[in-house]
């Protein structure tokens, strides 16, 4: 995604140059007029054509004209609209539309006439190569290197990539689909999936819980399917299933342990798609189909945090979701929050503490950078300001981790007993609904920061519209990174007595990372290379442990693992794992050279939201 600024006096310009003058939903980042104009079901007929990196869809929406407008509009970006009808049920007529003009960020308004007794709008269009949503792939970009794949991205704004909708959170609806595929491949969205392909290439699906626009999700590939509990399974390609399903043989529990602790999963079943590495984020909450990135199946089932997020999410945000991108963190704070009691359940709470510990070494980075920059100041709040930016830029820790301490701060304050009586009731009584912050913190006052004394002890208004932390967040201790502390400590010894006194066979991937994040800062190359090759980190199968591995590498100079570090940069596309390796390289005139060199090369394998990112950090 693009970090463009666009002025509010910019975005009322361009809406008086729209036929009718539709409102631009600047903090919404929508075009739509939602408010006048519902729309309460989609029907998708999609024809997926991997020859011409296309696809043409018809996409025909049930609307309810509560206001009486005189014209819906939706929002697009990059589609081309070949022809709209409107009218009733099986009495559509082909209609006039207008694109409004372009904007980087938020595309161009698709405005069709109406009346009073329109029930149906119909879409006939296609998409071009460059969707910035979908991403095609090469057999040779794949797992098993046999069949292209496709997947889809639409968080934050980019279904409308290549579907034209009402592209906004606060807005909910149901849809169905029929795909057709090439028929050695299978097709699968975020609704009912099947789980073995079928001869014909065609493909049904239906989400009969309504969900907004940024959930809906295609998947096509070579891909097999194996079930790991009563309501839970796995899709990856044919090659890598069996890896899969080893891995993510905790699924289940992880469900169980979710439903008991803030009730019943609301969407039928909870299966995960592994996608190949170019997937650009660590995983995405479809409705019943998680996609995730391959860089979770780490052969010691260490990274499956990943899938409690993922799973949490199909409370926090699937089911009661921010109604803007400006509150992104009761999407993201919550459900972080909500993984660390999943695997507090399942993996026990000095487990889930040395997580907690990682994620508070993280967000104080974040912090300490974004506070070095009076511009960017504001983006430590937990309630942002977005309009006229990409949504793209409220997906930092500060939405995650700081809205996961300031979750933990109202469970140590209130007491677990009634926090989690608060929350059960929170998602129940806002089931396929959208909120805001304020109405959030509305709800907490009304039902449970009940007297003065709680309510001053709570101090919401610092967590969620100051800058940084309160000054009483105190670091969070834990039991098993003491552990390793206590190993680093050594290593002021000399690294001949830090080695001697670990015992690195009970070490996780996550007393990995912390070890690696904390050496002391005097090591050199040759320390570098006594480490290698008693731990062999540079060609670790583990993402997580190569980044961090890498950024020494890059920093100390340890030119043993450039070869490693240039293949992984050219084969993972997760943002989390190319930015900070790409910022570190940019830090030296050869340093910055060599990465454009790799993004050169590189950039035809990443989604756009990482292409996108990674190019604007080395315009500058």
């Amino acid at each position: 995604m693009r970090y463009i600024l666009i002025s509010l006096f910019s975005l009322s310009l361009l809406a008086c140059q729209y036929r009718n003058k539709p409102n631009i939903n600047a903090s919404n980042h929508s075009f739509s007029n939602y408010n006048e104009v519902k729309v309460n079901h989609l029907n998708l007929f999609l024809d997926v054509k991997f020859g011409k990196k296309e696809i043409w869809g018809t996409a025909t929406l049930k609307i309810r004209n509560e206001a009486k407008a005189h014209q819906i509009i939706l929002d697009t970006k990059g589609l081309s609209i070949d022809h709209v009808a409107a009218g009733a049920k099986n009495k559509l007529t082909e209609t006039t539309f207008t694109l409004g003009p372009e904007d980087s960020i938020l595309g161009r308004a698709l405005i069709i006439p109406i009346t009073d007794s329109t029930t149906e709008v119909s879409v006939a269009y296609h998409t071009l190569p460059a969707s910035e949503a979908l991403q095609w792939l090469s057999p040779e970009q794949t797992h098993d290197k046999k069949h292209p794949f496709l997947f889809s991205q639409s968080e934050a704004i980019l279904a409308r990539s290549w579907i034209p909708l009402m592209d906004v959170p606060a807005h909910r609806f149901t849809y169905e689909a029929t795909v057709k595929v090439p028929k050695e491949l299978m097709a699968l969205m975020s609704a009912t999936n099947p789980t073995v392909r079928n001869d014909s290439g065609l493909y049904h699906f239906r989400q009969e819980r309504p969900i907004p626009s940024y959930l809906i999700a295609l998947a096509v590939g070579d891909v097999g399917f194996k079930p790991l509990g009563r309501n839970t399974g796995v899709y990856a390609e044919t090659g890598f299933l069996d890896s899969c399903a080893w891995e993510l043989q905790s699924m289940q529990a992880m469900v169980d342990s979710a439903e008991a602790l803030y009730g019943p999963y609301a969407w039928g079943r909870y299966d995960l798609l592994v996608l190949p590495p170019s997937f650009p984020f660590g995983g995405m909450e479809n409705p019943c189909l998680t996609f995730a990135t391959p860089t979770i199946i780490a052969g010691d089932r260490s990274l499956v945090s990943l899938v409690a997020h993922e799973l949490a999410h199909s409370w926090s945000g699937n089911l009661v979701t921010t109604a803007t991108w400006n509150d992104f963190w009761l999407n993201e704070g919550f459900t972080v929050y909500f993984e660390q009691r999943i695997m507090e359940k399942v993996y026990g709470q000095k487990y889930a503490e040395m997580l907690a510990a990682l994620g508070r070494g993280e967000l104080d980075l974040t912090l300490k950078e974004l506070m070095a920059d009076p511009a960017r100041r504001a983006d430590t709040r937990l309630r942002l300001n977005l309009d006229g930016r990409n949504p793209d830029d409220g997906m930092s820790d500060i939405a995650y981790e700081k809205g996961r301490f300031f979750l933990r701060h109202l469970e140590q304050t209130t007491g677990r007993r009634d926090w989690d009586r608060f929350l059960k009731n929170y998602f129940s009584d806002l089931a396929f609904k959208s909120t805001t912050t304020s109405l959030f913190l509305d709800k907490l006052n009304k039902e449970l920061l009940m007297t003065p004394e709680l309510h001053q002890k709570a101090d919401v208004r610092t967590w969620v519209y100051g800058e940084g932390l309160p000054a009483y967040a105190t670091p969070v201790v834990s039991e098993e990174l003491e552990r390793v502390n206590a190993d680093l400590a050594m290593s002021r010894r000399g690294f001949t007595a830090m080695l001697n006194h670990m015992k690195p066979e009970t070490y996780t991937t996550h007393h990995w990372l912390h070890f690696l994040r904390n050496l002391h800062t005097s090591i050199d190359a040759k320390g570098m290379k006594v480490l290698d090759d008693r731990f062999h980190f540079t060609q670790s199968g583990n993402a997580e442990i190569q980044c961090d591995w890498y950024q020494l590498a890059i920093k100390h100079q340890y030119k043993p693992a450039y070869p490693a570090l240039e293949q992984f940069l050219k084969k993972v596309g997760r943002r989390k794992f190319l930015m900070p390796l790409y910022k570190a390289l940019i830090q030296t005139p050869e340093g910055k050279k060599w990465a454009l060199d790799i993004f050169r090369q590189a950039r035809s394998g990443y989604h756009s939201v990482s292409a996108n990112s990674v190019e604007e950090l080395l315009q500058h």
